[in-house]
């Protein structure tokens, strides 16, 4: 069964700090431009413990970014920086935000509280990808250094009726909003009223968040989410971190009280317990964006051998022009399994020759068979490009990017306007969450970064402190 438990969240003091100078996208999201901005932007902004420059160590040596994060943890709670509450809660949580490369407005609600770290074997818990090292060694270190989870990993669950959003959240009209921004759509608030928080981020999106203290709310939500089964959306590295670190400690104290009218829920111990958000895998808010592939460093690449060695797997036509949108809206008309290759040379439309696609992934399941990013790292990546399942878990010729422009700007010649940096980019079609649930649900994974789900969870709306 999936528990979940309110607790006593750190949170930025809003009479020292504005919450939009501090908070941040998950730390895999930031890119070398938006830490730098981080850092300018505010002295207690959280990417000075999530991602910390490493060229600030001291001159003596004695310190790292992992050392140098937990000093900062400390030292802003003592100073008043970082608040606790003053009683347990959970957090009703809504993302209002316009789909990229629409003008389609949605809302996206879940609410943030502790979840139990459990197996996968034990079937409440699925994670859909694969995971890649080094970034569950960062995180393991930063997590043994501040004793601390300060991003939520994003769980779905299913609940077609919408039972667990009712007793969160209440509907009302538009109201605050003019016709023009919402159009006939309601937005909701939460139960305690007017938004404890809220704040837009760099992509538009506005995130609040209400807290829930009512015990009898909290008991009827935890009741509601008993018999969920949660599928990871995003934070699979920090999971399995946290999950490991678990480990570490006492398993044998026994499972204190979960349930009472009297008492609230609570972990056996902080570390047997997570910081996550929970949202509805059958809600209208959920958007799944593609992640593409740049390959890069690559000796001895061609671009014409590699459009004569994928000929016996897929069709190819080159493509006119040089701009990535226009690349991605061809993409999204194929029906079928299909990619677009950018090397210097131009682009390519690649289309899976089904026959010859279920003869090379034979000895994969068929439900994974089907899936484009299984085509793509086992034919392409793999067999082509010699980039097998270690070099891709170890990233040493790959890199995932949301941004379509930059992943062709990397790639392209320099007189083309590019970076000519890269070999090659693929650029892929979205997952789609029915592909997703049947993958997880049958305890298989995808390949790693297979889904982008828009928009990211904030870091530092919340904090759950182990001690």
């Amino acid at each position: 069964m999936a528990r979940i438990y309110p607790f006593r969240a750190w949170r930025y003091n809003p009479s020292t700090v504005r919450l939009d100078e501090v908070v941040t996208q998950p730390y895999d999201k930031i890119s070398p431009a938006m830490q730098q901005a981080y850092y300018r932007r505010s002295p207690h902004n959280l990417v000075r413990i999530i991602l910390g420059l490493p060229e600030l160590f001291d001159a003596d040596g004695r310190e790292n970014v992992y050392t140098r994060a937990g000093r900062d943890f400390r030292a802003w709670r003592d100073e008043g920086v970082l608040i606790q509450e003053k009683e347990p809660c959970v957090m009703a949580y809504a993302q209002r935000f316009t789909v990229p490369g629409s003008t389609t407005v949605k809302e996206r609600r879940g609410f943030i509280a502790l979840g139990k770290l459990q197996e996968y074997a034990d079937r409440v818990v699925f994670r859909h990808e694969q995971t890649l090292s080094k970034p569950k060694s960062d995180r393991l270190n930063l997590l043994k250094a501040t004793r601390a989870h300060f991003g939520q990993i994003f769980m779905l669950y299913s609940d077609p009726s919408a039972a667990v959003e009712r007793i969160l959240f209440d509907e009302f009209p538009c109201g605050s909003y003019s016709r023009g921004e919402c159009g006939e759509q309601t937005y909701y608030q939460g139960k305690s009223g007017p938004a404890d928080a809220e704040v837009t981020d760099e992509y538009g999106v506005l995130h609040r968040i209400w807290r829930i203290s009512d015990a009898a709310t909290i008991n009827l939500l935890t009741t509601a989410m008993a018999d969920k089964k949660l599928i990871i959306a995003d934070g699979h590295h920090r999971y399995e971190t946290a999950l490991n670190y678990a480990k570490e400690f006492d398993e044998h104290r026994g499972e204190r009280a979960e349930h009472s009218a009297q008492r609230l829920p609570q972990p056996a111990y902080p570390e047997a317990a997570a910081m996550m958000t929970f949202v509805n895998m059958d809600s209208d808010g959920l958007v799944i964006l593609p992640t593409h592939r740049v390959v890069h460093s690559l000796e001895g690449f061609d671009a014409a051998r590699f459009r004569n060695a994928a000929e016996e797997f897929f069709s190819t036509e080159m493509l006119a022009g040089t701009d990535a949108a226009d690349y991605v809206k061809t993409l999204a008309e194929q029906k079928g399994t299909a990619f677009v290759a950018v090397t210097q040379e131009g682009a390519l439309l690649l289309k899976a020759r089904p026959d010859a696609v279920a003869k090379a992934l034979k000895d994969v399941p068929e439900r994974q068979r089907q899936l484009d990013l299984t085509q793509l790292h086992a034919i392409l990546l793999d067999r082509l490009l010699g980039l097998d399942a270690e070099k891709v878990r170890e990233q040493t010729n790959i890199r995932y990017l949301r941004d379509a422009n930059e992943a062709v700007e990397q790639v392209q010649p320099t007189t083309a306007g590019g970076r000519g940096e890269a070999n090659v980019t693929f650029l892929t079609n979205p997952v789609t969450m029915e592909q997703l649930k049947e993958v997880a649900f049958a305890g298989e994974v995808m390949p790693q970064k297979s889904t982008d789900f828009y928009p990211k969870l904030l870091s530092g709306l919340a904090i759950y402190a182990l001690e």
